[in-house]
Protein backbone atom coordinates (compact mmCIF):
# COMPACT_ATOMS: atom_id res chain seq x y z
CA UNK A 1 0.00 0.00 0.00
CA UNK A 2 2.84 2.40 0.86
CA UNK A 3 6.16 2.46 -0.97
CA UNK A 4 8.95 4.76 0.20
CA UNK A 5 11.92 5.12 -2.15
CA UNK A 6 15.27 6.65 -1.17
CA UNK A 7 13.70 9.25 1.11
CA UNK A 8 15.83 12.04 2.57
CA UNK A 9 14.80 14.79 5.00
CA UNK A 10 17.47 17.31 5.94
CA UNK A 11 17.20 20.13 8.46
CA UNK A 12 20.28 22.20 7.72
CA UNK A 13 23.20 19.85 8.37
CA UNK A 14 21.06 17.28 10.19
CA UNK A 15 20.02 14.26 8.11
CA UNK A 16 16.94 13.19 10.08
CA UNK A 17 15.91 10.70 7.36
CA UNK A 18 18.80 9.43 5.28
CA UNK A 19 17.99 7.29 2.24
CA UNK A 20 15.06 5.30 3.65
CA UNK A 21 13.36 2.78 1.38
CA UNK A 22 10.60 0.55 2.74
CA UNK A 23 7.15 -0.81 1.99
CA UNK A 24 4.00 -1.19 4.08
CA UNK A 25 1.81 -4.08 3.00
CA UNK A 26 -1.98 -3.75 2.83
CA UNK A 27 -3.92 -5.38 5.65
CA UNK A 28 -0.94 -5.69 8.00
CA UNK A 29 0.28 -3.91 11.12
CA UNK A 30 3.84 -2.78 10.55
CA UNK A 31 5.93 -1.76 13.56
CA UNK A 32 8.56 0.97 13.40
CA UNK A 33 11.07 0.94 16.25
CA UNK A 34 14.45 2.42 17.04
CA UNK A 35 16.29 4.42 19.67
CA UNK A 36 15.39 8.04 20.37
CA UNK A 37 16.58 10.28 17.54
CA UNK A 38 16.46 7.49 14.96
CA UNK A 39 14.22 9.56 12.63
CA UNK A 40 10.97 7.61 13.13
CA UNK A 41 8.62 10.53 13.73
CA UNK A 42 10.27 12.61 11.00
CA UNK A 43 9.69 9.73 8.58
CA UNK A 44 6.03 9.63 9.65
CA UNK A 45 5.75 13.39 9.14
CA UNK A 46 7.19 13.16 5.62
CA UNK A 47 4.91 10.28 4.61
CA UNK A 48 1.87 12.00 6.15
CA UNK A 49 2.51 15.32 4.41
CA UNK A 50 3.66 17.43 7.37
CA UNK A 51 7.08 17.89 5.73
CA UNK A 52 8.02 17.90 2.08
CA UNK A 53 11.08 15.65 1.70
CA UNK A 54 14.44 16.95 0.60
CA UNK A 55 14.44 14.16 -1.97
CA UNK A 56 12.89 10.76 -2.62
CA UNK A 57 9.37 9.54 -3.31
CA UNK A 58 6.33 8.25 -1.41
CA UNK A 59 3.64 6.19 -3.18
CA UNK A 60 0.16 5.21 -2.01
CA UNK A 61 -1.40 2.38 -4.01
CA UNK A 62 1.08 3.13 -6.79
CA UNK A 63 0.23 6.85 -6.91
CA UNK A 64 2.95 9.43 -6.22
CA UNK A 65 1.81 11.36 -3.12
CA UNK A 66 5.14 13.03 -2.34
CA UNK A 67 4.58 16.47 -0.84
CA UNK A 68 0.78 16.29 -0.67
CA UNK A 69 -0.74 18.06 2.34
CA UNK A 70 -2.31 16.14 5.26
CA UNK A 71 -5.87 17.10 4.26
CA UNK A 72 -5.23 15.86 0.71
CA UNK A 73 -3.92 12.57 2.06
CA UNK A 74 -6.89 12.30 4.42
CA UNK A 75 -9.18 12.47 1.39
CA UNK A 76 -7.26 9.47 0.01
CA UNK A 77 -7.72 7.49 3.23
CA UNK A 78 -4.37 8.14 4.96
CA UNK A 79 -4.43 9.46 8.52
CA UNK A 80 -2.06 9.69 11.45
CA UNK A 81 -2.32 10.07 15.20
CA UNK A 82 0.15 11.85 17.46
CA UNK A 83 2.19 10.90 20.49
CA UNK A 84 0.39 13.66 22.41
CA UNK A 85 -3.35 13.40 21.72
CA UNK A 86 -4.82 16.49 20.05
CA UNK A 87 -8.43 16.43 21.13
CA UNK A 88 -10.81 19.40 21.39
CA UNK A 89 -10.89 19.52 25.18
CA UNK A 90 -14.05 21.62 25.56
CA UNK A 91 -16.13 19.33 23.33
CA UNK A 92 -17.55 15.96 24.33
CA UNK A 93 -16.20 12.69 23.01
CA UNK A 94 -19.19 12.39 20.67
CA UNK A 95 -18.75 15.97 19.44
CA UNK A 96 -15.04 15.37 18.78
CA UNK A 97 -15.98 12.46 16.54
CA UNK A 98 -18.79 14.33 14.80
CA UNK A 99 -16.40 17.12 13.78
CA UNK A 100 -14.22 14.80 11.70
CA UNK A 101 -16.16 14.29 8.43
CA UNK A 102 -15.44 17.16 6.06
CA UNK A 103 -17.83 19.22 3.93
CA UNK A 104 -20.82 18.83 6.25
CA UNK A 105 -23.78 20.95 5.16
CA UNK A 106 -24.19 22.35 8.67
CA UNK A 107 -20.85 24.15 8.33
CA UNK A 108 -22.54 26.60 5.93
CA UNK A 109 -24.77 29.31 7.38
CA UNK A 110 -26.61 29.50 4.08
CA UNK A 111 -27.34 25.77 4.05
CA UNK A 112 -28.73 26.03 7.59
CA UNK A 113 -31.15 28.70 6.40
CA UNK A 114 -32.13 27.20 3.06
CA UNK A 115 -32.02 23.43 3.75
CA UNK A 116 -32.50 22.88 7.48
CA UNK A 117 -34.03 19.42 7.01
CA UNK A 118 -31.04 18.28 4.94
CA UNK A 119 -28.65 19.62 7.59
CA UNK A 120 -30.56 17.81 10.37
CA UNK A 121 -30.64 14.56 8.40
CA UNK A 122 -26.92 14.71 7.72
CA UNK A 123 -26.17 15.51 11.35
CA UNK A 124 -28.22 12.51 12.45
CA UNK A 125 -26.20 10.24 10.15
CA UNK A 126 -22.92 11.61 11.49
CA UNK A 127 -24.16 11.21 15.09
CA UNK A 128 -25.16 7.61 14.36
CA UNK A 129 -21.69 6.96 12.93
CA UNK A 130 -20.09 8.51 16.02
CA UNK A 131 -22.21 6.33 18.30
CA UNK A 132 -21.18 3.25 16.29
CA UNK A 133 -17.51 4.17 16.76
CA UNK A 134 -18.03 4.78 20.49
CA UNK A 135 -19.64 1.36 20.87
CA UNK A 136 -16.86 -0.31 18.85
CA UNK A 137 -14.19 1.21 21.11
CA UNK A 138 -16.19 0.39 24.26
CA UNK A 139 -16.13 3.97 25.58
CA UNK A 140 -19.90 4.49 25.85
CA UNK A 141 -19.55 5.53 29.48
CA UNK A 142 -17.58 8.66 28.46
CA UNK A 143 -19.50 9.54 25.28
CA UNK A 144 -20.85 12.77 26.83
CA UNK A 145 -17.72 13.57 28.85
CA UNK A 146 -15.58 16.55 27.86
CA UNK A 147 -12.56 15.20 25.99
CA UNK A 148 -10.23 17.31 28.10
CA UNK A 149 -11.27 15.30 31.17
CA UNK A 150 -10.31 11.92 29.71
CA UNK A 151 -7.34 9.87 30.85
CA UNK A 152 -4.33 9.53 28.54
CA UNK A 153 -5.49 6.11 27.36
CA UNK A 154 -9.03 7.27 26.70
CA UNK A 155 -7.67 10.16 24.62
CA UNK A 156 -5.67 7.68 22.53
CA UNK A 157 -8.86 5.66 21.99
CA UNK A 158 -10.61 8.86 20.92
CA UNK A 159 -7.84 9.59 18.40
CA UNK A 160 -8.23 6.09 17.02
CA UNK A 161 -12.00 6.66 16.84
CA UNK A 162 -11.51 9.81 14.79
CA UNK A 163 -9.76 7.78 12.10
CA UNK A 164 -12.85 5.53 11.99
CA UNK A 165 -15.14 8.47 11.20
CA UNK A 166 -13.70 8.72 7.68
CA UNK A 167 -13.11 4.99 7.04
CA UNK A 168 -9.36 5.33 6.74
CA UNK A 169 -7.40 2.87 4.59
CA UNK A 170 -4.09 3.29 6.38
CA UNK A 171 -3.36 4.83 9.78
CA UNK A 172 0.01 5.88 11.15
CA UNK A 173 0.10 5.60 14.94
CA UNK A 174 2.81 7.60 16.72
CA UNK A 175 3.50 5.99 20.13
CA UNK A 176 -0.13 5.07 20.71
CA UNK A 177 0.88 3.33 23.95
CA UNK A 178 2.77 6.25 25.49
CA UNK A 179 1.36 7.16 28.91
CA UNK A 180 -1.36 4.49 28.74
CA UNK A 181 -1.97 2.09 31.63
CA UNK A 182 -1.77 -1.64 30.95
CA UNK A 183 -5.56 -2.20 31.02
CA UNK A 184 -6.30 0.50 28.45
CA UNK A 185 -3.27 -0.55 26.43
CA UNK A 186 -4.85 -3.98 26.02
CA UNK A 187 -8.13 -2.30 24.98
CA UNK A 188 -6.23 -0.21 22.42
CA UNK A 189 -4.45 -3.26 21.08
CA UNK A 190 -7.72 -5.18 20.81
CA UNK A 191 -9.33 -2.29 18.90
CA UNK A 192 -6.40 -2.08 16.46
CA UNK A 193 -6.52 -5.82 15.81
CA UNK A 194 -10.29 -5.74 15.28
CA UNK A 195 -9.98 -2.84 12.82
CA UNK A 196 -7.42 -4.85 10.88
CA UNK A 197 -9.35 -8.12 10.97
CA UNK A 198 -12.95 -6.87 10.64
CA UNK A 199 -12.57 -3.69 8.58
CA UNK A 200 -9.38 -4.28 6.63
CA UNK A 201 -7.38 -1.40 8.09
CA UNK A 202 -3.65 -1.16 7.47
CA UNK A 203 -1.49 0.27 10.25
CA UNK A 204 2.06 1.43 10.75
CA UNK A 205 3.02 2.24 14.32
CA UNK A 206 5.93 3.78 16.15
CA UNK A 207 6.19 2.19 19.58
CA UNK A 208 8.78 1.54 22.30
CA UNK A 209 6.87 -1.14 24.20
CA UNK A 210 8.23 -4.33 22.64
CA UNK A 211 5.56 -6.50 24.26
CA UNK A 212 2.92 -4.38 22.51
CA UNK A 213 4.87 -4.50 19.24
CA UNK A 214 5.33 -8.27 19.50
CA UNK A 215 1.61 -8.79 20.06
CA UNK A 216 0.44 -6.66 17.12
CA UNK A 217 3.12 -6.18 14.49
CA UNK A 218 4.54 -8.23 11.65
CA UNK A 219 6.82 -7.10 10.17
CA UNK A 220 8.89 -4.82 12.42
CA UNK A 221 11.21 -2.25 10.82
CA UNK A 222 14.13 -0.90 12.86
CA UNK A 223 15.58 2.57 12.24
CA UNK A 224 18.84 4.04 13.53
CA UNK A 225 20.54 7.31 12.63
CA UNK A 226 17.92 8.13 10.02
CA UNK A 227 18.20 4.87 8.09
CA UNK A 228 16.62 1.41 8.06
CA UNK A 229 18.79 -0.93 10.11
CA UNK A 230 16.84 -4.20 10.04
CA UNK A 231 13.48 -5.73 9.24
CA UNK A 232 11.74 -8.97 10.21
CA UNK A 233 9.47 -10.47 12.82
CA UNK A 234 9.56 -9.05 16.35
CA UNK A 235 11.56 -12.04 17.56
CA UNK A 236 14.04 -11.70 14.71
CA UNK A 237 14.76 -8.03 15.31
CA UNK A 238 15.02 -8.51 19.08
CA UNK A 239 17.74 -11.11 18.46
CA UNK A 240 19.58 -9.04 15.82
CA UNK A 241 23.02 -7.99 17.09
CA UNK A 242 23.00 -4.76 15.10
CA UNK A 243 19.65 -3.81 16.65
CA UNK A 244 20.89 -4.59 20.15
CA UNK A 245 23.98 -2.49 19.54
CA UNK A 246 21.90 0.43 18.23
CA UNK A 247 19.79 0.39 21.40
CA UNK A 248 22.47 -0.35 23.98
CA UNK A 249 25.85 0.52 22.49
CA UNK A 250 28.97 -1.40 21.56
CA UNK A 251 30.09 -4.08 23.99
CA UNK A 252 26.59 -4.87 25.29
CA UNK A 253 25.44 -7.31 22.61
CA UNK A 254 24.58 -10.09 25.04
CA UNK A 255 21.79 -8.03 26.57
CA UNK A 256 18.27 -8.11 25.09
CA UNK A 257 16.55 -5.21 23.34
CA UNK A 258 14.97 -3.20 26.18
CA UNK A 259 11.29 -3.75 26.89
CA UNK A 260 9.16 -1.33 28.80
Amino acid sequence: MIEVKNLHMHFGGIHAVNGVSLSIQEGRITGLIGPNGAGKTTLFNVIAGVYKPTSGKVYLDGMDITGLKPHELCARGMLRTFQIAQEFGTLTVRENLMMVPSDQSGESLLENWLRPSQVRSEEERVRAKADEVIAFLEITEVADELAGNLSGGQKKLLELGRTMMVDAKIVFLDEVGAGVNRTLLKTLGDAILRLKQERGYTFCMIEHDMDFISRLCDPVIVMAEGAVLAQGSAEEVKANEHVIEAYLGTGMKNRPVPVR
